[in-house]
């Protein structure tokens, strides 16, 4: 053993020993040790503002990540981590992650032709969100992401998409409409990249997610897409209907009446001034100007692109402001690739997908990591293609040669055999410069190069635990994250819901907790226009009889005059029966529907006291409270199972005040 070698391994031990005094453990779990940096990091980033660094604070913050670290031990004894779906899920976090960290390694003409693309259609898409700050701190994030992975088994259990999202969805825009979102087009406002991403490549009603944006994670559902609608300018005339203008009959003969002056030839713009009750347009003719899909009701935006020709004018339709006529002025269609380039380039430059030229990223990164060179063996490879190499027909060789083509560092090497692969999978793109008139060598030249920044993408990429101590955290967060929620759904969640035994024998402890507020029992009964002329003769009836009495007596030769429907309110649900004194016996006001042509009114018949309600009525909340109930009772079970010690002194140190 030389001098040298001994001195190395000194100086080695030293650097350790002083890596671990600078950062060292604060606590264990069945001694798992948890070092001082990764309390730190997560107490830092949860608390943001808060973190005071008090005793007590610190203290809190300790309890709560050493129970989590308990249930993620659990998890690990569990082989949750060797679960194929979990591993893919935490793959493709890594390289979403990844993609965040190396940014600048994107292509900026690569960015532009997947934007160019995206701009031939408008994809229509559902979404059901759950938001959540893109900074918030690791438990609302957890929190966010554990809420739309239970959205997305209760799709995988049967329920529907509309129906979750009009449950859970925080998107207040459609998630009355079963989350239907409409039409949109690229490029999607800055931070929606991934759902824009979603829009344009998931498989037609198929459920994809979550994808995470700016406001949150989504699951989204695309139903269509087609040929994109572009740009249009156009000028309209309105006729608007109350509270603001003419009824609903009066405004279609104004404007059938414009209409018919149009088609006589009368100019568009004199019409307007005249008669469009738009007032921002008729003074100049109706001129709305460009716009795109999304930004105008339906109907308009329909009637709009459906003119083919420049002056056409539509019939006359009808929107939530009235009716229109819209004539077309002007259409703006997308434009060649080269035309297009400069405004995307600069919608690109300020948006979250772009940082840097790829190209600027993997010189640096060939400068960083010695990257090393040898031309040679690419040569010899060159010298041996034919024509052939610029066809499908073209395969690596069986035995794949070991010759080194370029290293980075010392412990990465791409041997012409790893080349020779990359080319047989780049068939199309051989073929296709190919078809350029580049000669086998130029293409084997273009492939040589996109192989070394693949490769250098790849290779910084996987370097990025240990020049980032963040990027390192966040895996593990992440990583902890998923074992965290499939084990408290495995242990607490599934259990929960599926042993009924437990949670009736755990409902019997809850003493009444759930209870029913005074309740009537009431019927709704509704009279058709033949039995409106009859109401006074039948409220009198109703108020001494049975809804069963009532419905024979009125109800006759096959007739049905009225209709009633038994209903339990409980006090302050009703709107009607809340105006009501609550006494048995007591009938509320007639209500009338003009447009049904109907007379509706409700009997209370008796007055139900508060009474607890059962388990099947009050199964939602049980099931929470169980669900509290076992995890307590797992944490419990998980410090007797595993010992936890807490170094006090580093604990200490860290306190402030």
């Amino acid at each position: 053993m030389t001098r040298s070698f001994i001195i190395g391994l000194l100086i080695l031990f030293t650097q350790t020993v002083i890596a671990q005094l600078d950062d060292p453990v604060l606590f264990t779990v069945a001694e798992n040790p948890v070092r001082l940096s990764e309390f730190q990091y997560i107490y830092d980033k949860t608390n943001g503002d808060k973190a005071d660094y008090s005793k007590a604070s610190l203290q809190e913050y300790l309890d709560l990540y050493t129970k989590f670290k308990l249930k993620v031990q659990k998890a690990r004894e569990m082989k949750l981590d060797t679960i194929p779906a979990l591993q893919r899920e935490l793959a493709g976090y890594r390289q979403q992650l990844a993609n965040a960290y190396l940014i600048d390694r994107q292509v900026t003409e690569q960015l532009l032709k997947e934007a160019y693309e995206r701009t031939q259609q408008d994809a229509e898409i559902s979404h059901i969100m759950v938001a959540v700050n893109a900074n918030a701190a690791p438990a609302d994030t957890l929190k966010a992401f554990n809420k739309i992975k239970e959205v997305q088994a209760a799709l995988g259990a049967g329920k529907t998409f509309e129906e979750l999202a009009k449950t859970y969805s925080d998107d207040t825009t459609t998630k009355d409409k079963g989350g239907k979102v409409g039409y949109i087009t690229a490029m999607m406002p800055n931070g929606f990249y991934g759902l824009e991403t979603a829009a344009y490549t998931a498989p037609l009603n198929k459920v994809v997610g979550p994808v995470r944006t700016s406001l949150g994670y989504h699951l989204v559902k695309v139903h269509n897409r087609r040929p994109a609608r572009g740009q249009m300018s156009v000028a309209h005339i309105l006729a608007r209907v109350k509270p603001n203008g003419y009824t609903d009959d009066q405004a279609q003969k104004v404007i059938n009446s414009v209409y018919e002056k149009l088609q006589d030839g009368q100019e568009f713009d004199a019409l307007a001034k005249e008669f469009s009750q738009d007032k921002a347009t008729a003074n100049k003719g109706g001129f709305l100007g460009f716009f795109g899909i999304n930004q105008y009701e339906k109907p308009f935006e329909d009637a709009a692109f459906a003119l083919e020709n420049n002056n056409d004018f539509s019939a006359p339709f009808k929107t939530s402001a009235g009716w229109h006529i819209v004539k077309r002025l002007e259409k703006k269609e997308i434009q060649p690739f080269q035309q297009e380039k400069a405004r995307l380039d600069q919608k690109i430059k300020s948006d979250s997908r772009f940082q840097l030229a790829k190209q600027a990223m993997v010189s640096r990164i060939k400068k960083e990591n010695k990257f090393v060179e040898t031309p040679q063996t690419l040569w010899a490879f060159r010298d041996t293609l034919s024509s052939d190499f610029l066809t499908f027909n073209w395969l690596a060789q069986e035995k794949k040669p070991k010759a080194t083509i370029f290293k980075f560092g010392d412990d990465f090497t791409a041997s012409i055999g790893d080349f020779m692969e990359y080319a047989q999978r780049s068939a199309r793109q051989r073929i296709n410069l190919g078809r350029q008139g580049k000669t086998p060598a130029e293409v084997a030249n273009d492939l040589y190069n996109e192989f070394v920044q693949e490769q250098a993408l790849a290779y910084e990429e996987s370097k990025l635990e240990e020049k980032y101590p963040d990027f390192k955290a966040l895996m593990r967060e992440y990583e902890e994250g998923i074992l965290l929620f499939e084990a408290t759904k495995i242990l607490v969640w599934d259990k929960a819901s599926q042993d009924t035994a437990g949670l009736r024998q755990f409902f019997k402890t809850l003493d009444n907790k759930y209870m029913w507020e005074e309740r009537a029992s009431a019927t709704h009964y509704t009279l058709n226009s033949e039995a409106i002329g009859k109401a006074d003769e039948i409220r009198a009836f109703i108020g001494k009889n049975s809804p069963q009495k009532v419905l024979a007596k009125f109800n006759t030769d096959g007739k049905t005059l009225i209709e009633a429907e038994e209903v339990l309110v409980e006090k302050g649900r009703n709107s009607i029966i809340d105006e009501m004194d609550w006494q048995a016996g007591n009938i509320s006001e007639n209500q009338s529907d003009a447009q049904a042509k109907t007379l509706s009114f409700t009997k209370i018949e008796n007055i139900v006291p508060p009474t607890p309600k059962t388990l099947r009525e009050a199964r939602g909340y049980a099931v929470a409270d169980y669900q509290d109930y076992l995890e307590k009772e797992w944490v419990a079970s998980l410090k007797e199972e595993y010992d936890v010690k807490v170094n006090k002194r580093v604990l200490n140190k860290l306190s402030k005040k």
